[in-house]
């Protein structure tokens, strides 16, 4: 009943502002085609395609080695590639769902093309404060994770009982890859523009209503629903202050509601665990900012 109230409000919202619900939707798939396409679907498709290229039937290595190839292929291919990865190699049973919990939350970071190319470049005009705040965000997953095996009573569940990865049956890894990667594509864009559109209403709403600064009001509820809408609002407003830096870093690990919703539809293909990632996303919005502070 409170999600029928919910989305029915929601309704009545966008009808209320239609003008500024457009120009939210606008916005966000200006920001989806300019920011996120260009890093995001490349890593995609050849992650795809490397997860799908026939592997050796009955052939199990050591856990270790599959941690890093996760943490690889995902970490370093932004949002959500961690999670396609993830689930990926669950469902070839390449890993337990109990470390797929683990590394979901730890291979979940964005890509180097877009802390470095958009954010370290674009918005802070600073490619070394790009890497030091991609060096920040790996030291604080890579931390979480070896913290992460310490309350792992049973060693036994975290080695698991993997099966020999299933053969692969198609004899076309690309044009798969392809297909697979097409249908994240439209599950990041549905989201990016409809939370950007969302984003922007409430906060037109929040500023008019409670009177508070339009850039702050604008600035938090982007960063609520929509990352990248957040760090563009957050530059538009906050880029002269002392404290921007690490206002984008604890932005950038917050991620939003939208790349949150990305994670789970992915995630659930797989049926894994979401409670080690939501704890992930609390340490990291605590971590990733000192650790940049120290690094700058």
């Amino acid at each position: 009943m409170i999600n029928i109230f919910i989305i029915w409000g929601l309704i009545l919202l966008f009808i209320l502002q239609p003008g500024v619900a457009h120009d939210g939707a606008e916005a966000g798939a200006r920001l989806f085609v300019h920011a996120l396409l260009p890093y995001l679907l490349p890593y995609i498709i050849l992650t795809q395609w490397l997860l799908k290229m026939p592997v050796t039937a009955g052939k199990v290595g050591a856990p270790w080695k599959k941690f890093v190839k996760a943490y690889v292929l995902g970490s370093f291919g932004g949002f959500p590639v961690g999670a396609v990865t993830v689930s990926e190699m669950t469902k070839n049973e390449e890993l337990t769902r109990k470390q797929a919990g683990l590394l979901l939350a730890s291979c979940h970071a964005p890509g180097p093309m877009f802390v470095i190319g958009f954010v370290g470049i674009e918005l802070f005009g600073d490619i070394n404060t790009g890497w030091k705040l991609l060096i920040a965000i790996h030291i604080a997953n890579i931390i979480f994770f070896f913290m992460t095996l310490l309350f792992i009573k049973n060693e036994q569940e975290l080695k698991g009982k993997i099966q020999p990865p299933v053969p692969k049956q198609s004899t076309m890894p690309l044009l798969d890859s392809l297909k697979d990667s097409s249908e994240i594509i439209i599950l990041v864009a549905t989201t990016v523009i409809f939370f950007s559109a969302l984003g922007i209403v409430l906060s037109s709403v929040i500023a008019s209503t409670f009177s508070v600064d339009t850039g702050i009001a604008q600035t938090v509820t982007l960063s609520i629903f929509e990352m990248t809408s957040g760090v563009q609002s957050a530059t538009t407003h906050f880029s002269g202050l002392t404290i921007y830096p690490l206002l984008i870093a604890a932005i950038i690990s917050m991620n939003g509601l939208s790349i949150h919703i990305q994670v789970a539809v992915i995630a659930k293909t797989a049926k894994v665990s979401m409670r080690p990632y939501v704890i992930g996303r609390v340490w990291c919005i605590v971590i990733v900012p000192i650790l940049l502070y120290l690094l700058l």
